[in-house]
């Protein structure tokens, strides 16, 4: 590909029926949320809180894996991905966003204690109560309110923080050319890996592990991780195919995205295994504390497990086996489609059962108006962002090798 036909300032204009459609996602998921509260019911009420925690979690760990992929570039120096950039620092550049909502979401459900009254209820932790429950009060100098939210708030701001550093490293760039802002973003990019690896695992303990406090894997971080890590993946795919279509980013191949379908296919596996060690041990384990996990999805979520399964490993793996499926669009689109909504079904099944009461796992208007709610905002967030600046690094020092990157 010559490099004489880009334009090197093409901007993407977030208008017309895209945006729109952004916009009502939006108001149908305040009217499900309006809803589930409005009816009166406690399971009601605890449903909505859980899938707005679920969408919330998912909103931010898609925005937060886009600035994982952006410190992969950096640190791994790869030149593949130099002119796709934009799709994954328009994520990052959310991020902020997404973690506001999602500390508003967990605050006001352990006000309202619609969420992690497994841990935080009245008497748990004091011997004298008839609800006291020793196991819970051993934990209690982790899971507490202060220390929990603390948590919440230093890990979502670090990785903000980082992600709005890659974002400005890489408009300097634009600006001043040179190699000052690429070495600051590689610096950058070491030191956040180190922090993200090691905070991750315990983001997801808190965050969703604890909706169940009697149970603990020390493989449910790197679960998560998997799972926010591939969901990433399709989301860039899918933004780069969409784009593609409209007109823009025409410098964008095949060899781009059969790269992002190797990410893809190999992570969805990585993720299985995950899983299943995770189930294999606690099944051979046998011992009631952990297998309980496991009795609640068979006896209330069955069709969710399995359908989790058959969405994240079946389908991306038998569908982007084959290279040429890696290589074509509507492939690739179609199976990128899949996993992000297998994701939602993997942390559906992940919440509702600590979150809602055994036995009630109803789904309908709640569950489906606030996830296109979510779907809007992430749409709108993103798009507005990646339509603040040229869609292409110029600057970028390994820009030359992606605009001619062939496998």
């Amino acid at each position: 590909m010559g490099t004489h036909n880009i334009n090197f300032s093409e901007q993407f204009e977030f208008t017309g029926k895209v945006k729109t459609l952004s916009i009502v996602g939006i108001v149908i998921g305040i009217a499900a949320v309006l809803f589930g509260f409005l009816a009166g019911d406690k399971v009601m009420h605890e449903r909505t809180f859980a899938n707005l925690l679920l969408m919330a979690y998912y909103f931010a760990c898609v925005c937060m894996s886009g600035t994982f992929f952006l410190a992969v570039q950096y640190v791994a120096q790869a030149g593949w991905s130099a002119s796709i950039l934009r799709v994954p620092q328009a994520m990052a550049k959310t991020l902020p966003i997404a973690a506001v909502i999602l500390v508003l979401v967990i605050s006001a459900g352990l006000y309202t204690h619609n969420l992690y009254h497994h841990w935080h209820a009245d008497g748990l932790t004091d011997p004298n109560s008839p609800n006291y429950d020793s196991l819970i009060a051993g934990k209690s100098v982790f899971l507490n309110v202060p220390f929990f939210l603390g948590r919440q708030v230093v890990f979502l701001g670090i990785y903000s923080i980082f992600s709005i550093m890659f974002v400005k490293f890489s408009y300097n760039e634009d600006l001043a050319g040179g190699l000052n802002s690429y070495r600051k973003s590689f610096k950058n990019a070491c030191i956040f890996l180190v922090i993200y690896g090691f905070t991750t695992p315990v983001f997801a303990f808190d965050t969703i592990m604890s909706l169940e406090a009697h149970w603990f894997s020390t493989m449910f971080g790197w679960y998560n991780f998997a799972a926010m890590w591939v969901s990433s993946l399709a989301t860039i795919a899918i933004i780069l195919i969409l784009l593609r279509r409209a007109g823009y980013m025409q410098w964008v191949n095949n060899s781009h995205l059969h790269n992002l379908g190797q990410f893809i296919f190999g992570f969805s596996i990585f993720w299985t295994y995950v899983w299943f060690a995770q189930f294999l041990l606690i099944y051979y384990a046998n011992m009631p504390e952990e297998t309980v996990y496991f009795y609640k999805r068979f006896e209330y979520y069955k069709f969710w497990f399995f359908l989790n399964l058959a969405m994240n490993f079946l389908a991306p793996v038998l569908l982007l086996m084959d290279r040429d499926n890696k290589r074509t669009d509507a492939k690739l689109l179609f199976v990128s489609i899949v996993v992000l909504l297998g994701h939602w079904v993997d942390y559906y099944q992940m919440i509702m059962p600590g979150a809602v009461e055994d036995g009630h796992n109803g789904f309908g208007i709640v569950e489906i108006g606030i996830a296109l709610g979510f779907v809007g905002l992430f749409t709108f967030t993103v798009l507005t962002s990646l339509s603040k600046k040229p869609l292409i690094a110029k600057n970028h020092p390994l820009l030359q090798e992606s605009l001619h990157h062939q496998l």
